[in-house]
């Protein structure tokens, strides 16, 4: 069952985004949705950071021929930015879900 809010993005565990992307070098943009205090605190190596708050006003930022996968802290975030970028039509969401669970499985941050 998908969190409230994640239509048309798929959920992604930090496994799967080893197996996906990190392992394989696959083309995405991983997106940071925390924000820039949270950010500076410790990110998963080589996303960038747009706050949801400013998302809407930042899509253009957002390339819409990779992949994108978005994280925050504990999930709810990027589930509401997920949304966000499908309602805008992007087709190749990714709900990381929370930083939380990244470390917890033992994974690194920068």
């Amino acid at each position: 069952m998908r969190p409230p809010g994640t239509a048309g993005a798929q959920l992604m565990t930090p496994a799967q985004y080893d197996n996906q992307f990190m392992s394989t070098g696959a083309a995405h943009y991983l997106l940071d949705v925390r924000t820039a205090e949270e950010y500076a605190s410790g990110h998963i190596a080589d996303s960038v950071n747009i706050a949801l708050q400013e998302l809407q006003t930042r899509l253009s930022e957002i390339p819409r021929d990779v992949p994108v996968v978005i994280y925050c802290r504990s999930g709810n975030r990027s589930a509401q930015a997920a949304r966000l970028l499908v309602e805008a039509g992007y087709s190749q969401i990714y709900d990381l879900g929370g930083i939380i669970a990244w470390t917890a499985q033992g994974y690194p941050l920068e």
